[in-house]
């Protein structure tokens, strides 16, 4: 999201608007969407507080775990969303400038609320172990430091789940990275969360099946109706891959 409306580039740039994000969210809700992530992408970089309005606008049309992040930097920006009906809180920049807050937030609100979100890019740089880089406000700025590395301190700092977003395949619907998502969730023992690149259903299989992701961000595929979330959901149960109940394709509720 930017200037409060949904968005979407390629590698984190060229963003073009795609929609209201209160009706997308109404709509994805309707279709059986399992979770909404609700990142406000250019917050960090402007040195801005998150569009509290459009969280509590989202909040009150879906009724499905609502994650929201951007520009949090404390505690008190963290209880605002909440409060504005957020389950769960996204740590990006802010956590990277001050990793107590993925702490103070687990004590503050449960280790359930508080995602660690990371930008990574492959650059094999010397010293990086992984050869992936964190880089943060919104893919301007690099860390130095190595994502296996903060992938694992977040979670001993106490993030309930790591989202991985990859900075090279975001956007590109040519599939996840596959080798990134799973060397994280080999590393620790809280839900991974992949994104970026999803653009079949074969991609978002394959983010299951040979990643180990937990769960998986889609936005392009269906921003741009590429397939639709009961005709997504259809075709992973049909490979026998566990997922949430959702909508059958004639629009009544699935269940496994």
């Amino acid at each position: 999201m930017r200037e409060g409306w949904v968005t979407k580039g390629i590698r984190f740039v060229g963003n073009v608007d795609v929609g209201d994000p209160i009706e997308m969210a109404k709509a994805y809700y309707e279709q059986g969407a399992d979770e909404l992530v609700l990142y406000d992408i250019t917050a960090s970089y402007e040195k801005r507080n998150i569009m509290i309005d459009v969280v509590r606008r989202v909040a009150e049309e879906i009724f499905i775990p609502f994650c929201v992040g951007g520009g949090l930097r404390s505690v008190s920006d963290m209880r605002e969303v909440l409060l504005a009906g957020a389950e769960k809180v996204s740590l990006d920049s802010g956590a990277v400038r001050d990793p107590r807050i993925i702490s103070d937030g687990s004590k503050a609100f449960g280790q359930q609320c508080v995602v660690l979100s990371m930008q990574v890019k492959k650059t094999l740089k010397t010293g990086l172990a992984s050869g992936y880089e964190v880089v943060i406000d919104g893919g301007r700025l690099f860390t130095g430091m190595d994502a296996l590395d903060w992938a694992r301190r977040g979670e001993d700092l106490g993030a309930g789940e790591l989202c991985v977003n990859s900075i090279d395949q975001d956007g590109t619907t040519e599939g996840f990275d596959l080798e990134l998502t799973r060397r994280i969730a080999e590393e620790v023992h809280v839900p991974v969360i992949a994104s970026g690149g999803g653009g079949t259903v074969d991609h978002v299989a394959e983010v299951f099946t040979e990643a180990k992701a937990d769960a998986a961000i889609l936005a392009s595929i269906l921003h741009y109706g590429n397939v639709t979330l009961p005709e997504l959901k259809h075709e992973l149960m049909e490979r026998g891959i566990p997922i949430r109940p959702g909508l059958s394709l004639d629009g009544q509720r699935d269940g496994l």
